[in-house]
């Protein structure tokens, strides 16, 4: 019987087999840090007079509580910035290398190691983040660890792990012109639920897939997680091969014929079989927004919010009532009708290059709205900031009336000054809505680059296909 990706990908590097129910022991080719979950892991380190195994292979940036404006002044926040310069001396002590706020490829974690060529197909890469999955676009097994695993991985290079169940998700089809990677992912989690990859790793393939950009292709594994999933990849090609030639970490020369030629056995056989198949007709897809208090509560952009008492479902129905009291909300209002008070383009999910072009199409020569209070435009990374400016779209965000930020996690999570208030209502293109993700007592509709932008210019939800 033939094997998945996934399959492969642990093959390669399985240092030891589990017996008995015992876990595998896998080695890890990369971890990424960052000053959220890396502080206990040091410690552990330092407490048991160990250093870390291969230090080469550990890198770190700051992101979750930096700020985008003012970065050259002392943060106001002391807890950030206790946690931001914790991060700098462990880094400086234990010589690994990292990538601070300031840097030229400083940056959110998920953002800056794709551009620098440090993800790489067939690799093992993980991170104390549940945004991991990211890296699965490039045909890496990719995910999130917890911080006793962090400083495990960092004292031997390996972790122990039972292997995972394995779902294929088939996009079959043409993705229409209106429809984005976001909707493509928005759709899936809206089909299969918030817990329908739980102890999966997915793998996203068909003709849609297979037609997505390499920054396209990171939002859809981005949001893997959100579906409940440990992981999400996508196999390997050409889009992904001349994404990564000449970037700083990509073998070079004799190196790069070898890898690419290993980089293309990455591919499900024929004959393997999945745990799970779930199929998507992407001529279907369109513009997806959420209306709840979780990614699995979405809908086109068309429909209309949801009625509880058409619910069958008791713990669906009472989870809808609870979300549509939160957000403020009425059943059968259309989901054009709601009116937003801020829009947030950026995170790990949409802060892109791609990302940002995709709205700067849309927003030139147009302004915000009155009844917008602000648009919050945050690169990814550094590098992403520096090549938009370079293209001219940080002018075109500025004349609109948007802030043009520095990199950084931002309004994703209430973790660094871009917060909301209380009963504020953002568009946002980052992965989460959760209760008070944005701030406390925030409200979350999660969307693409395309519709956060045409939002920003009517006032109410809306798609481009609406200006």
């Amino acid at each position: 019987m033939g094997t998945t990706l996934a399959e492969k990908v642990w093959a390669d590097h399985l240092v030891r087999k589990g017996g008995d129910g015992a876990p595998d022991l896998l080695y890890i080719d990369l971890m990424l840090m960052h000053e959220v979950t890396s502080p206990q892991a040091f410690e552990g380190l330092r407490l048991a007079g160990r250093k870390p195994r291969h230090v080469d292979q550990l890198i770190a940036t700051e992101d979750h509580n930096t700020p985008t404006v003012d970065i050259d002044r002392p943060n106001p926040d002391k807890t950030s910035a206790l946690q931001l310069s914790t991060l700098e001396k462990n880094c400086k002590e234990f010589g690994v290398r990292l990538h601070p706020l300031g840097d030229a490829d400083q940056g959110i974690v998920h953002a800056f190691a794709p551009i620098l060529g440090l993800t790489q197909p067939g690799m093992t890469i993980v991170c104390g983040d549940s945004h991991t999955s990211t890296h699965g676009a490039f045909g890496a097994l990719a995910f999130g660890i917890g911080t006793s695993e962090v400083e495990h991985v960092m004292a031997t290079q390996t972790l122990s792990l039972k292997p995972f169940k394995t779902m294929a998700i088939n996009v079959n089809g043409k993705l229409p012109a209106d429809a984005t990677a976001k909707d493509i992912i928005l759709a899936i989690i809206a089909k299969i639920g918030t817990g329908g990859g739980q102890g999966y790793v997915i793998e996203y393939r068909g003709e849609a897939i297979r037609n997505l950009t390499m920054d396209e292709r990171m939002t859809v594994c981005n949001m893997s997680i959100e579906a409940g999933a440990r992981a999400g990849m996508i196999a390997p090609d050409e889009t992904t091969f001349e994404y990564l030639k000449g970037r700083p970490h990509a073998p070079e020369g004799e190196m790069w014929d070898k890898a690419v030629a290993y980089w293309k056995t990455l591919k499900t056989d024929d004959d393997a079989v999945f745990d799970k198949v779930v199929d998507i007709d992407a001529t279907k897809l369109g513009p997806y927004v959420t209306w709840g208090t979780n990614p699995g509560q979405g809908l086109p952009i068309t429909a209309d919010v949801p009625d509880p008492a058409k619910i069958a479902d008791a713990t669906e129905r009472s989870a809808a009532e609870r979300a549509i009291k939160y957000m403020g909300l009425k059943p059968g209002m259309p989901i054009k009708d709601i009116a937003v008070d801020t829009v947030f383009i950026g995170s790990c999910t949409n802060g892109r290059i791609d990302d940002l072009r995709q709205a700067a199409a849309i927003m030139k020569g147009r302004h915000k709205a009155d009844s917008i209070h602000r648009v919050l435009v945050v690169p990814a990374s550094s590098r992403v900031r520096l090549e938009a400016e370079k293209e001219g779209l940080d002018k075109v965000f500025k004349d609109f009336g948007a802030e043009w930020r520095n990199a950084g996690c931002s309004m994703c999570l209430g973790m660094n000054p871009d917060k909301l208030v209380p009963n504020e209502r953002s568009i946002s293109t980052s992965n989460r809505n959760f209760e008070g993700r944005q701030g406390k007592g925030s409200r979350t509709h999660l969307a693409s680059p395309a519709v956060a932008a045409a939002t920003a210019i009517r006032g109410t939800i809306s798609s481009p296909a609406d200006l």
